[in-house]
Protein backbone atom coordinates (compact mmCIF):
# COMPACT_ATOMS: atom_id res chain seq x y z
CA UNK A 1 0.00 0.00 0.00
CA UNK A 2 0.94 3.32 -0.82
CA UNK A 3 0.36 6.60 1.58
CA UNK A 4 -2.85 8.40 0.92
CA UNK A 5 -3.28 10.85 3.50
CA UNK A 6 -0.48 12.45 5.68
CA UNK A 7 -1.43 14.63 8.94
CA UNK A 8 1.82 16.55 10.33
CA UNK A 9 1.04 18.25 13.66
CA UNK A 10 -2.12 19.85 13.60
CA UNK A 11 -3.51 22.08 15.38
CA UNK A 12 -6.77 23.35 15.52
CA UNK A 13 -7.61 26.67 18.25
CA UNK A 14 -10.93 27.89 19.23
CA UNK A 15 -11.44 31.39 21.11
CA UNK A 16 -8.07 33.15 19.49
CA UNK A 17 -4.59 32.99 20.80
CA UNK A 18 -5.15 32.44 24.26
CA UNK A 19 -8.26 29.95 23.54
CA UNK A 20 -8.35 26.18 23.56
CA UNK A 21 -6.95 23.52 21.32
CA UNK A 22 -9.77 21.31 20.20
CA UNK A 23 -6.85 19.25 18.16
CA UNK A 24 -3.66 19.56 19.32
CA UNK A 25 -0.44 19.10 17.57
CA UNK A 26 -1.72 15.83 15.55
CA UNK A 27 0.01 13.66 13.35
CA UNK A 28 -1.05 10.53 11.20
CA UNK A 29 -0.93 8.48 7.71
CA UNK A 30 -3.36 6.93 5.83
CA UNK A 31 -2.58 4.32 3.64
CA UNK A 32 -4.74 3.18 0.31
CA UNK A 33 -7.21 1.32 1.07
CA UNK A 34 -6.68 1.10 4.40
CA UNK A 35 -9.12 1.85 7.14
CA UNK A 36 -8.19 4.17 10.06
CA UNK A 37 -10.31 4.24 13.15
CA UNK A 38 -10.41 7.66 15.63
CA UNK A 39 -11.99 6.94 18.64
CA UNK A 40 -12.11 8.29 22.23
CA UNK A 41 -14.79 9.97 24.46
CA UNK A 42 -17.13 13.13 23.43
CA UNK A 43 -15.63 16.09 23.07
CA UNK A 44 -11.99 14.99 22.52
CA UNK A 45 -11.81 17.07 19.20
CA UNK A 46 -12.86 13.90 16.65
CA UNK A 47 -15.00 15.58 14.52
CA UNK A 48 -12.72 18.55 14.40
CA UNK A 49 -10.11 16.62 12.93
CA UNK A 50 -12.18 15.13 10.71
CA UNK A 51 -13.49 18.57 9.86
CA UNK A 52 -9.64 19.95 9.25
CA UNK A 53 -8.84 16.83 7.18
CA UNK A 54 -11.39 17.63 4.65
CA UNK A 55 -10.49 21.06 4.45
CA UNK A 56 -13.94 22.68 5.75
CA UNK A 57 -12.18 23.63 9.25
CA UNK A 58 -9.41 26.12 9.35
CA UNK A 59 -6.54 24.75 10.73
CA UNK A 60 -4.14 26.92 13.76
CA UNK A 61 -1.27 25.52 12.37
CA UNK A 62 0.66 22.33 11.22
CA UNK A 63 0.32 20.98 7.87
CA UNK A 64 -2.64 18.77 5.11
CA UNK A 65 -1.17 16.17 2.70
CA UNK A 66 -3.49 14.26 -0.06
CA UNK A 67 -1.45 12.51 -2.36
CA UNK A 68 1.52 14.12 -1.84
CA UNK A 69 0.30 17.40 -2.06
CA UNK A 70 0.37 20.11 0.63
CA UNK A 71 -3.76 21.20 0.56
CA UNK A 72 -3.37 23.07 3.72
CA UNK A 73 -4.04 26.54 2.13
CA UNK A 74 -5.09 25.45 -1.18
CA UNK A 75 -8.41 27.99 -2.19
CA UNK A 76 -11.36 26.41 -3.03
CA UNK A 77 -10.73 26.51 -6.56
CA UNK A 78 -7.18 25.04 -6.66
CA UNK A 79 -8.76 22.21 -3.97
CA UNK A 80 -11.84 21.53 -6.29
CA UNK A 81 -10.06 18.38 -8.14
CA UNK A 82 -9.16 17.13 -4.63
CA UNK A 83 -12.51 17.76 -3.63
CA UNK A 84 -14.20 15.25 -5.80
CA UNK A 85 -11.13 12.36 -4.31
CA UNK A 86 -12.36 13.27 -0.46
CA UNK A 87 -15.61 12.74 0.67
CA UNK A 88 -17.28 13.00 4.12
CA UNK A 89 -20.62 10.49 5.49
CA UNK A 90 -22.22 12.59 8.42
CA UNK A 91 -23.50 11.08 11.31
CA UNK A 92 -26.87 12.50 11.14
CA UNK A 93 -28.24 11.84 7.19
CA UNK A 94 -31.35 13.90 7.54
CA UNK A 95 -29.61 17.13 8.32
CA UNK A 96 -27.16 16.71 5.36
CA UNK A 97 -30.08 15.79 2.71
CA UNK A 98 -32.36 18.72 1.44
CA UNK A 99 -35.55 17.35 2.43
CA UNK A 100 -37.21 18.68 -0.59
CA UNK A 101 -35.02 16.62 -3.19
CA UNK A 102 -35.52 13.34 -4.23
CA UNK A 103 -33.77 10.42 -3.58
CA UNK A 104 -32.18 9.89 -7.20
CA UNK A 105 -31.25 13.76 -7.26
CA UNK A 106 -29.60 13.69 -3.95
CA UNK A 107 -27.17 10.71 -5.08
CA UNK A 108 -26.89 12.38 -8.67
CA UNK A 109 -25.91 15.42 -6.92
CA UNK A 110 -22.43 15.24 -6.41
CA UNK A 111 -22.17 13.38 -10.07
CA UNK A 112 -23.45 16.35 -11.48
CA UNK A 113 -21.32 19.09 -9.67
CA UNK A 114 -18.61 17.00 -10.62
CA UNK A 115 -19.42 16.64 -14.19
CA UNK A 116 -19.47 13.14 -14.37
CA UNK A 117 -22.17 10.80 -16.01
CA UNK A 118 -25.85 11.05 -14.71
CA UNK A 119 -27.86 8.42 -16.62
CA UNK A 120 -30.11 5.95 -15.04
CA UNK A 121 -27.90 3.19 -15.44
CA UNK A 122 -25.45 5.28 -13.18
CA UNK A 123 -28.27 5.65 -10.16
CA UNK A 124 -29.57 2.06 -10.29
CA UNK A 125 -26.03 0.80 -10.03
CA UNK A 126 -25.43 2.90 -6.93
CA UNK A 127 -28.80 2.29 -5.71
CA UNK A 128 -27.96 -1.56 -5.56
CA UNK A 129 -24.13 -0.94 -4.40
CA UNK A 130 -25.98 0.48 -1.16
CA UNK A 131 -28.88 -2.17 -0.71
CA UNK A 132 -31.68 0.59 -1.83
CA UNK A 133 -33.84 -0.41 -5.04
CA UNK A 134 -35.27 1.71 -7.78
CA UNK A 135 -38.47 2.04 -5.84
CA UNK A 136 -36.82 4.36 -3.25
CA UNK A 137 -35.61 6.82 -5.68
CA UNK A 138 -38.86 9.22 -5.92
CA UNK A 139 -38.78 9.19 -2.04
CA UNK A 140 -37.89 12.33 -0.37
CA UNK A 141 -35.63 12.15 3.05
CA UNK A 142 -38.35 11.84 5.35
CA UNK A 143 -39.95 9.42 3.77
CA UNK A 144 -36.99 6.59 4.92
CA UNK A 145 -35.99 4.86 8.12
CA UNK A 146 -32.94 6.05 9.54
CA UNK A 147 -30.94 3.36 8.06
CA UNK A 148 -32.06 4.07 4.43
CA UNK A 149 -31.16 7.65 5.25
CA UNK A 150 -27.95 6.57 5.82
CA UNK A 151 -27.48 4.42 2.79
CA UNK A 152 -28.39 7.54 0.92
CA UNK A 153 -25.84 9.41 2.54
CA UNK A 154 -22.88 6.61 1.45
CA UNK A 155 -24.46 6.31 -2.27
CA UNK A 156 -23.50 9.70 -2.04
CA UNK A 157 -20.13 10.12 -1.18
CA UNK A 158 -19.32 6.87 -3.44
CA UNK A 159 -21.23 8.18 -6.44
CA UNK A 160 -17.88 10.46 -7.84
CA UNK A 161 -15.41 7.52 -6.67
CA UNK A 162 -13.36 8.83 -4.11
CA UNK A 163 -10.30 7.98 -2.93
CA UNK A 164 -10.97 8.56 0.51
CA UNK A 165 -14.04 8.70 2.95
CA UNK A 166 -14.23 10.43 6.34
CA UNK A 167 -17.17 8.82 8.29
CA UNK A 168 -17.89 10.34 11.28
CA UNK A 169 -19.76 8.74 13.82
CA UNK A 170 -21.98 7.27 10.55
CA UNK A 171 -23.87 4.41 12.81
CA UNK A 172 -24.56 5.93 16.09
CA UNK A 173 -28.06 6.88 15.57
CA UNK A 174 -28.55 3.39 14.09
CA UNK A 175 -30.15 0.60 15.72
CA UNK A 176 -27.75 -3.02 16.58
CA UNK A 177 -29.17 -4.35 13.41
CA UNK A 178 -29.05 -1.66 11.08
CA UNK A 179 -25.02 -0.72 12.51
CA UNK A 180 -24.21 -3.91 11.41
CA UNK A 181 -25.43 -3.99 7.97
CA UNK A 182 -24.02 -0.44 7.43
CA UNK A 183 -20.81 -1.22 9.07
CA UNK A 184 -20.47 -4.68 6.33
CA UNK A 185 -21.68 -2.01 4.02
CA UNK A 186 -18.62 -0.09 4.22
CA UNK A 187 -15.98 -3.06 4.86
CA UNK A 188 -17.34 -3.96 1.39
CA UNK A 189 -16.33 -0.53 -0.32
CA UNK A 190 -12.74 -0.04 0.76
CA UNK A 191 -12.48 -4.14 0.18
CA UNK A 192 -13.67 -3.53 -3.42
CA UNK A 193 -13.16 0.11 -4.10
CA UNK A 194 -9.83 0.18 -2.44
CA UNK A 195 -11.12 2.76 -0.94
CA UNK A 196 -9.82 4.76 1.96
CA UNK A 197 -11.74 5.54 5.25
CA UNK A 198 -10.98 7.66 8.17
CA UNK A 199 -13.59 6.14 10.25
CA UNK A 200 -14.14 7.91 13.51
CA UNK A 201 -16.19 6.51 16.45
CA UNK A 202 -16.37 6.10 19.97
CA UNK A 203 -18.03 2.40 19.43
CA UNK A 204 -15.17 0.20 19.84
CA UNK A 205 -16.92 -2.73 18.60
CA UNK A 206 -17.29 -1.12 15.39
CA UNK A 207 -13.76 -0.25 15.29
CA UNK A 208 -12.72 -4.12 16.26
CA UNK A 209 -15.23 -4.95 13.10
CA UNK A 210 -13.95 -2.16 10.61
CA UNK A 211 -10.43 -0.92 12.03
CA UNK A 212 -7.31 -1.93 10.03
CA UNK A 213 -5.13 0.49 12.56
CA UNK A 214 -6.49 2.66 15.35
CA UNK A 215 -5.92 6.21 17.18
CA UNK A 216 -6.83 7.06 20.45
CA UNK A 217 -7.37 11.05 21.10
CA UNK A 218 -7.72 12.20 24.72
CA UNK A 219 -8.33 16.41 24.86
CA UNK A 220 -6.78 17.10 21.44
CA UNK A 221 -3.69 14.34 21.38
CA UNK A 222 -3.33 11.39 19.86
CA UNK A 223 -2.42 9.48 23.37
CA UNK A 224 -1.48 5.87 21.38
CA UNK A 225 -1.72 4.26 17.69
CA UNK A 226 -1.03 0.71 16.67
CA UNK A 227 -2.95 -2.17 15.03
CA UNK A 228 -6.80 -2.83 15.83
CA UNK A 229 -5.66 -6.06 17.49
CA UNK A 230 -3.17 -4.54 19.44
CA UNK A 231 -5.11 -1.36 20.50
CA UNK A 232 -8.04 -3.16 21.70
CA UNK A 233 -6.51 -6.65 23.41
CA UNK A 234 -3.06 -5.27 24.40
CA UNK A 235 -3.81 -1.35 24.89
CA UNK A 236 -0.61 0.40 26.83
CA UNK A 237 -1.76 4.13 27.69
CA UNK A 238 -3.75 4.27 30.62
CA UNK A 239 -6.70 6.45 28.79
CA UNK A 240 -7.18 3.59 26.30
CA UNK A 241 -7.04 0.91 28.84
CA UNK A 242 -9.94 2.66 30.49
CA UNK A 243 -11.83 3.00 27.07
CA UNK A 244 -11.49 -0.49 26.40
CA UNK A 245 -12.22 -1.70 29.99
CA UNK A 246 -15.99 0.29 29.41
CA UNK A 247 -16.67 -2.24 26.63
CA UNK A 248 -16.51 -5.71 28.29
CA UNK A 249 -18.09 -6.98 25.29
CA UNK A 250 -14.78 -6.65 23.73
CA UNK A 251 -13.32 -9.01 25.47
Amino acid sequence: MTELLRIEDLVVRFGGRNGINAVDGVSFSLDRGETLALVGESGCGKSTLARAVMRVQRVTSGRIFFDGEDITDLSERALRPTRRRMQMIFQDPLASLDPLVSVGNSILEPRRAFSLGTDDGDLSQLLATVGLSSEHRERRPGQLSGGQRQRVGIARALSVEPELIVADEPVSSLDVSMQAQILNLLKRSARTRGIAFLFISHDLRAVKFLADRVAVMESGKIVETGTANEILDRPQHHFTKRLVAAMPSLR
